[in-house]
């Protein structure tokens, strides 16, 4: 089964949930939201009689969390939507297209999994006018673009997902009192970087400290950098 990618972390489900029309958080016309869009959108799209099928990272609050965003999906438009939720996403996803089990839909927690899936043709490319979507509608839209594109089995580029949720990550912390107590500058090029790297280590104090651990997803931290 070919699934498509929602992007922005199945042997076992760790939450199952189904989004509800009687779950919506407001009424429609309730609360400060642009309610007409909605009504639009509803107006547009009949899925009744139908099931939706998401996997993804997010299990407990956050699972929750994201079933009340589904809930108003399900209630404009008459489907029925089951969101799994697993801590061992990267993993799971990979068995379950080799096992013919791949959802509908798949929230992927970074771009690098969901390409070497578009590479073995288990993801479905988005239609066409999706990509004109993205750039109408996000800023900085053809970065976005250019991030849920991929080359498919056939090595041409397609559109296989857009952002749903973004983190900013990447961020690099230092000590001001010990750069201070050392002597060091604080770098502004990559080139000052690897400088200031090399430097740290020959003083015989280990340069960086990143944490790759995270059960069977453990090494994805880096994918961020």
């Amino acid at each position: 089964m070919k699934i498509r990618l929602l992007g922005s972390v199945a042997a076992l489900a760790l939450l199952t949930g189904g989004a509800h029309a009687q779950d919506l958080h407001f009424a429609p016309g309730e609360g400060d939201f642009n309610w007409q869009s909605y009504a639009d959108f509803a107006a547009a799209h009949d899925y009744s009689g139908q099931t939706i099928t998401i996997t993804g990272p997010w299990t407990g609050a956050d699972a929750e969390l994201f079933n009340s965003v589904l809930a108003y999906f399900a209630a404009a438009t008459g489907a029925t939507v089951q969101y799994n939720g697993s801590e061992s996403f990267e993993q799971d996803i990979v068995i379950a297209t080799q096992a013919n089990s791949a959802p509908n839909i798949a929230v992927f927690p970074q771009p690098g999994l969901a390409a070497d899936l578009a590479a073995r043709g288990a993801l479905t490319p988005l239609a066409d006018g999706t990509g004109d979507w993205v750039l109408s509608n996000y800023a900085a839209g053809q970065s976005w673009v250019d991030l849920g594109t991929y080359a498919g089995p056939d090595g041409a580029d397609h559109l296989y997902g857009f952002f749903y949720k973004v983190d900013l990550k990447s961020l690099v912390w230092y000590s001001p009192e010990a750069f201070e107590e050392a002597g060091y500058e604080v770098p502004t090029t990559m080139e000052d970087l690897h400088a200031l790297t090399e430097q740290i280590a020959a003083d015989g104090t280990t340069p960086w400290c990143i944490g790759l651990g995270s059960g069977a997803a453990t090494g994805w931290p880096a994918t961020d950098w």
